[in-house]
């Protein structure tokens, strides 16, 4: 099924999974804005004294606003599971749809930072990547083009611990896993739900990958935590390694 310019058939996964595009928005008076916002590429790179032209730092500051969260790092946290939950959901719901994969380079997704997902991200031009939609597709295009810079970024700028991040890029991939076979599922469409299961199966032996968690059937249980317990209100996730939140301390757990 050849990829259509508005990436339709993600439409009826709702959530996480749709991308609106630029040509779905013609016409809209939103289209304008979303031209002048900032690229995925621009928020791994930029790094500057001024709040508002640094994206990344924007938005771990929006995000830990509506959480209440006194440390930036569990608001990185946070934000980066939130993105990546987005990007692989879009990637899976592609590659399990269309049997392509659009290109997701950095520099074609326009971010609105001041935006929830899954109504953050929009894809400038739809143009197939070649060949199918293979796990090493969709592994160089999150893992490799977008994960991998995002990781390094905060890191550098907020201490986050690398088995957190990853731990939260196996959590996010096993949860889009779940969302589309549910929906295959319930659709009747069991070769949607069956190409899930491989290409996930596959991503999940990928170095970055394989220690997240262990996994059982569409289960995951993760070796980390995302430090949400630390956010006011906050609790343990369902696929956290702790069954309980632990005793806070000064730096908590970091995964």
């Amino acid at each position: 099924m050849d990829l259509d310019p508005d990436l339709a058939a993600l439409r009826p996964l709702g959530g996480f999974f749709v991308l609106p595009t630029l040509r779905s928005e013609a016409g809209d008076p939103e289209a304008v804005r979303i031209t002048e916002l900032p690229s995925l590429a621009k928020a791994y790179k930029t790094c500057t004294s001024d709040v508002y032209q640094d994206v990344l730092t924007f938005r771990v500051g929006v995000v830990a606003g509506r959480l209440r969260a006194s440390e930036l790092r569990v608001a990185a946290s946070i934000a980066q599971q939130g993105l990546a939950a987005r990007l692989w959901s879009v990637a899976l719901g592609c590659a399990a749809r269309y049997g392509r994969l659009p290109d997701l380079d950095p520099r074609l997704l326009r971010w609105d930072a001041r935006a929830g997902a899954p109504d953050d991200l929009w894809l400038t031009e739809v143009r197939p990547l070649p060949g199918g939609a293979g796990p090493d597709t969709l592994a160089d295009a999150v893992v490799h083009g977008h994960l991998e810079p995002l990781a390094e970024a905060l890191r550098a700028r907020y201490g986050v611990a690398a088995a957190l991040l990853w731990g939260n890029a196996g959590s996010a991939l096993a949860g889009a896993a779940r969302e589309l076979e549910r929906w295959a599922r319930a659709d009747g469409r069991t070769e949607v739900a069956d190409r899930t299961r491989t290409l996930v199966d596959a991503l999940f032996g990928h170095p970055l990958l394989s220690a997240t968690g262990t996994r059982t059937g569409p289960a995951f249980r993760r070796r980390s935590c995302c430090l949400y317990y630390r956010v006011p209100g906050g609790g343990v996730c369902g696929d956290c390694c702790f069954t309980q939140p632990p005793c806070s301390s000064p730096r908590g757990a970091s995964g």
